[in-house]
């Protein structure tokens, strides 16, 4: 019983620092439905489709929603570039996840 405990302390205790990004940034947001298992699914979307750097720039996307309108209104071809991937991001978000 006393081994199986122990695993389980650790694997929660290890689970935020394993989180990426996203998942920490959809954990942290108070969105209605957010839970751990969505947030590790939208992490896993977002591996698929994103770099790190792009994961790090989506991150203020759920703290700061307009900063998301402000990059999706911009001329500057980096950033359209990162909107066509963000926008990837979130199709594959929406199918995977439901």
């Amino acid at each position: 019983m006393k081994p199986v405990l122990t695993a389980a302390f650790f694997a929660m205790c290890a689970t935020p620092l394993a989180a990426g990004p996203i998942e920490r940034a959809c954990l942290g947001s108070d969105r209605p439905g957010v839970n751990r298992g969505l947030c590790a699914c939208i992490q896993q979307a977002a591996d698929l489709t994103l770099t790190k750097s792009d994961q790090r720039r989506a991150t203020r996307f759920f703290s700061e929603p307009h900063e998301a309108q402000v990059v999706r209104q911009s001329d500057r071809p980096s950033d359209e570039d990162f909107w066509q991937r963000y926008q990837r991001f979130g199709a594959t978000a929406e199918a995977y996840c439901g």
